[in-house]
């Protein structure tokens, strides 16, 4: 199942950013109209649908950002190894009585689900707004149970290189 094709024949696209900054984290963005709306997920994504994590919701970024790979200088906000943790496809599965709605319409409403076709992560996933910490939305990060959910497998653990490169945000760091 991949990604349906989006006006001019591209495809909506998603990245998961392994960042080490301030504190490890990853930055999981959905290209959404003509940007990518963003979530820091602390612990990373999981493959077990009983596992919920946290994702705190954070300025959007320019599609650009979708192959960035690299070091973020200190003094400069976000400064830290970057990589390109998953890539590839997806698609929204974000319905209400059986229509559609909108990727836009999803996020102020709170609630998104979508179906990634990525390199380690593959299935539905949800999103759900849970409340706000300062300024910042708090939302929830949680496998959908499907057929490709694992409770064994844990990418977060087994699998931290780069899709692009192959290299750690470790390696980053050593060649920096």
């Amino acid at each position: 199942m991949g990604a349906p094709p989006r006006p001019g024949g591209g495809r909506s696209r998603f990245v998961i950013q392994k960042h080490a900054a301030s504190s490890l984290h990853y930055d999981f963005r959905l290209e959404t109209d003509e940007v990518l709306v963003s979530w820091a997920v602390p612990k990373g994504p999981s493959t077990d649908p009983g596992e919920k994590r946290l994702a705190m919701r954070t300025e959007d970024h320019p599609v650009e950002y979708l192959d960035f790979e690299g070091v973020i200088p200190s003094g400069e906000y976000g400064a830290g190894q970057v990589i390109v943790w998953d890539t590839g496809g997806y698609r929204n599965l974000t319905h209400r009585a059986d229509e559609e709605i909108p990727m836009s319409a999803g996020l102020s409403q709170g609630h998104l689900t979508v179906w990634l076709e990525g390199e380690k992560l593959t299935g539905g996933y949800a999103l759900t707004r849970t409340g706000r910490s300062g300024e910042k939305e708090r939302w929830i990060l949680v496998k959908m149970r499907d057929d490709r959910a694992d409770p064994r497998r844990d990418p977060v653990a087994t699998e931290p290189a780069s899709v692009r490169t192959g290299r750690t945000v470790e390696q980053l760091a050593d060649e920096g």
